[in-house]
């Protein structure tokens, strides 16, 4: 395992035991006489979203009073946000930098909780020269997506460190398994998605690949990644099965911080192509322990209005004060 990889392993078990005490008080599970149903949509195939199976498989849900069908869903953000609004879900988890666009356009969902931190990263090539975020000027970056939450995210990252993501550097979309075969090709200098991809880049070119930063580098270490949204229709008339919906990601997220080797285990049959121990560690790399609600996940998301404002993702009209207040609700006060 690269010492990135331990390092914020240590960060994110390190302050696992405070998030469960935290969680064990105000986030106390409520108990009906039947369970509410609840149809949550995720990505199944999304390792970081470890607690979507541990809250199942472990009885999270029924312990908050929650009947809770999953859905797989792989279609894109704008397409989940939609089958939420028009109440084709109940709720959905997934990652802020995808969220925030389309919610700027008025669909009818509102952030509700988080889940952790973590799930982009940016490798740079050694031979190429790219071993830190000043040496990508001129550089061609490799993405799977054109919009995806790396480039997004990464965007901002390197106008913060004085590099213009439209002008000094290229981004380049190719499918996720093809990326290492671009940097064979001397197509691409730089590589920036998610794991498990890089992870196993990583691990066929011992060697090869530095990491240039990650959305937990800098002042982004305690800032959240993946959410949690509910159709605004739920939110208004049943904050209470909401609030439960909330409460079982939370508990589950502090379980996955304190036993990463026990939820990888939960995970591997929705991953076959990732061996278990690979789970393990990769799951060691995610602030799991952080998971902000009300007033916390608020500031959170105008924080990334406003990053997202300043690279032209949100529009210059934007306010990312009254955008947050209208997104956000805090189903837990």
């Amino acid at each position: 395992m690269n010492t990135s990889l331990s390092r914020r392993g240590v960060l994110a078990r390190g302050a696992g035991a405070a998030a469960v005490l935290a969680s064990s008080g105000l986030l106390a599970s409520r108990a009906w006489s039947q369970p509410r149903k609840l149809t949550f949509a995720w990505n199944a195939t999304a390792f970081c979203l470890s607690p979507v199976v541990v809250a199942q498989e472990r009885g999270i849900f029924e312990k908050n009073g929650l009947n809770v069908e999953l859905i797989n869903y792989t279609g894109s953000t704008d397409q989940l946000l939609e089958s939420l609004a028009t109440a084709k879900a109940d709720a959905a988890v997934g990652m802020i930098h995808r969220w925030l666009k389309p919610l700027e356009s008025g669909f009818d969902v509102k952030i509700v909780g988080s889940s952790h931190g973590g799930c982009v990263r940016m490798v740079g090539v050694k031979e190429a020269g790219v071993t830190d975020l000043k040496k990508l000027k001129g550089k061609t970056i490799g993405v799977s997506d054109i919009a995806s939450p790396g480039k997004n995210f990464f965007s901002i990252l390197l106008k913060k460190n004085g590099i213009d993501a439209d002008t000094d550097v290229t981004w380049r979309q190719y499918p996720a398994d093809l990326l290492d075969i671009a940097v064979n090709k001397g197509e691409i200098q730089a590589i920036a998605d998610g794991d498990p991809t890089l992870y196993l880049i990583e691990k066929r070119n011992k060697g090869r690949y530095v990491e240039l930063a990650s959305n937990l580098s800098g002042e982004y270490k305690d800032k959240v990644c993946c959410i949690v949204g509910a159709r605004g229709e739920l939110v208004r008339n049943d904050k209470p099965t909401v609030a439960a919906l909330v409460r079982s990601i939370v508990q589950a997220s502090d379980y996955v911080a304190e036993n990463p080797n026990e939820s990888a285990k939960l995970f591997a049959k929705y991953s076959p192509k990732v061996p278990v121990e690979d789970l393990q560690a990769l799951l060691g790399t995610l602030t799991h322990a952080h998971h902000p609600t009300g007033k916390s996940l608020r500031d959170e998301v105008e924080f990334y209005a406003r990053d997202f404002k300043s690279v032209g993702v949100l529009k210059s009209t934007t306010d990312p004060v009254r955008l947050a207040n209208h997104v956000s609700v805090d189903v837990l006060a």
